[in-house]
């Protein structure tokens, strides 16, 4: 019989609190791979970016039964109340939160430099068992079918109570003092492999290993394009830089931003591998009605911003407007999905878009799912009139089974973007039998390979001249029949059946007991 110890492993689950697409995504789907790996003990590192949690249980194991088992209950309750609740506005607990913010990211900052091993930040347990509608529908309900429930909600969780942000904040505070960042240490004794998604601005125990998951270097290579670009530079860049020093390793999710990381870090080469992200097995090629879309399109519309939609008057004009604009299947249109952000390049499509409704297909429409992200109102703008006219629909929060359809049935996929570090939406779109063109950015042409139409990120002219030759130039049946017929191949390489042997060895390497 086999008695090998099995790795404990932890993945940090903060950013599957957020969002649908992305570096979410990629955090439930890799914690459900490895789940699936019988060489593994995985929990999840439970910790919000801004908000100090409750803290669970001391003991490894939970405690006994009765009065016990009831107070480690309540204790638990009071973690997903903590996570769950919606913080004060009122400017006095506004103003108490900041100044314990303030006061803990300078009282951590102080620590690390004063006493850098003695003094760590403490982990505490979360047990699922008897929470499991909290835990699926907080972190997986999003991106994992309701078969991987039993799977993903019987693991535990261990919480850090400081906010993610804070740990940020004692990095760049403790530069006021020293030439380099100090972080604090967290405590993940017992534990053999900490995976981060991102860089993580903590030190970890000495005989933890810390492997980041390195999404892309945009931060630091295209600040213009990110939110709070001065603090987002800062805080991905010393956090990096920590990791490095401390002998971290990295799983990029791209050649392209392993090329990145090695721009920065030479010294890493050895330490950095690629591991590409899984395609949700949510994705795949069904056999649905196109009559479903314009239904899709309706229940999904961006309701809760102002500039998402259009205005109406009242609720029965807003239904005569949509049922006017969407009624009569098969509805034509371009769909793009990513969040309305610079660096996805939405206005180059609108302008292509614009042109090709205006000289060769006056019918199609512009499909636009994703959350506003930061300096979305520039987009929101050039979208404004066609939004006001029933041409261009801006949908939010769409899951799993209803974007496969607007996937498939979409006349392309375009995936416009300056910059990406894999690129989720277009091997979703070739997944469920759609067809895609792309960005010719150095990622694309290594993710999508031969199962993509390309076109220059910076020319309108460019891209407007891939979508003619794809959808309505006299051999565009044949181009498509060969992207849709390579893109079904191209995206197998990302199936998890493929992917999670590329995670077991390199872990085993990381951890030689691994396997």
């Amino acid at each position: 019989m086999n008695t090998e110890k099995k790795l404990q492993v932890v993945l940090e689950m903060r950013p599957a609190f957020d969002g649908y697409a992305g570096i979410p995504q990629e955090t439930r789907l890799l914690f459900r791979g490895l789940c699936m790996t019988a060489a593994l003990d995985v929990e999840g590192l439970l910790q919000t970016s801004h908000r100090f949690i409750a803290a669970g249980t001391k003991n490894w194991p939970g405690l006994g039964e009765g009065t016990a088992e009831a107070s480690r209950l309540h204790r638990y309750s009071r973690v997903i109340i903590s996570i769950e609740t919606k913080p004060s506005e009122k400017p006095l607990d506004e103003a108490m939160r900041y100044l314990k913010k303030l006061r803990v990211g300078y009282a951590l900052a102080l620590s690390a430099i004063l006493f850098p091993n003695s003094q760590k930040v403490k982990l505490s347990r979360f047990e699922s068992r008897y929470f499991e509608d909290f835990v699926w529908r907080t972190l997986f309900e999003k991106a994992l079918p309701a078969t991987d429930f039993a799977l993903v909600t019987a693991k535990n969780h261990r919480i850090c109570s400081i906010p993610w942000n804070v740990l940020q904040t004692a990095g760049l505070n403790s530069l006021k003092f020293v030439a380099e960042p100090a972080y604090p240490v967290l405590d993940t004794e017992g534990v053999d492999i900490f995976i981060a998604q991102t860089p993580y601005p903590a030190r970890i125990s000495k005989k933890t290993a810390l492997v980041v998951r390195y999404h892309d270097a945009v931060p630091v290579f295209l600040p213009h394009t990110v939110a709070h670009k001065s603090r987002h530079e800062a805080t991905h860049y010393y956090a990096l830089l920590n990791n490095v020093k401390s002998g971290a390793y990295f799983a990029c999710v791209s050649d392209a931003t392993r090329q990145d990381l090695l721009s920065l870090f030479p010294e890493v080469r050895d330490r950095a591998i690629t591991i590409h992200n899984m395609v949700s097995h949510h994705f795949y090629d069904e056999d649905s009605s196109a009559e479903r879309v314009p239904q899709i399109v309706r229940s999904r519309l961006n309701l809760s911003a102002s500039s998402a939609h259009p205005a109406f008057n009242s609720l029965k004009e807003q239904e005569s407007f949509y049922k006017r604009h969407l009624g009569t299947p098969p509805l034509n249109y371009l769909l793009v999905v990513s969040t309305i952000e610079p660096r996805k390049n939405h206005s180059r499509l609108i302008a292509a878009w614009e042109i090709i409704r205006s000289e060769t297909d006056h019918g199609i429409k512009l499909v636009v799912v994703g959350s506003l992200g930061w300096e979305f109102e520039p987009v929101m703008q050039e979208m404004r009139t066609w939004m006001d006219q029933g041409e261009i629909f801006v949908l939010s929060n769409v899951p799993a089974n209803d974007l496969r359809a607007l996937y498939r049935h979409a006349a392309a996929t375009v995936c416009p973007s300056l910059a990406e570090g894999f690129g989720f939406s277009g091997i979703e779109s070739m997944r469920s039998g759609g067809m895609v063109i792309a960005s010719d950015i150095p990622v694309h042409r290594e993710i999508y390979a031969d199962g993509a139409g390309y076109f220059d990120a910076y020319s309108t002219a460019s891209l407007v001249n891939a979508i003619r030759s794809l959808l309505y130039d006299q051999n565009a049946s044949q181009l498509q029949q060969k992207i849709r017929t390579n893109g079904k191949k191209v995206c197998e390489r990302y199936l998890p059946e493929n992917i999670l042997p590329k995670w077991i060895e390199f872990l085993r390497g990381v951890n030689p007991q691994c396997g």
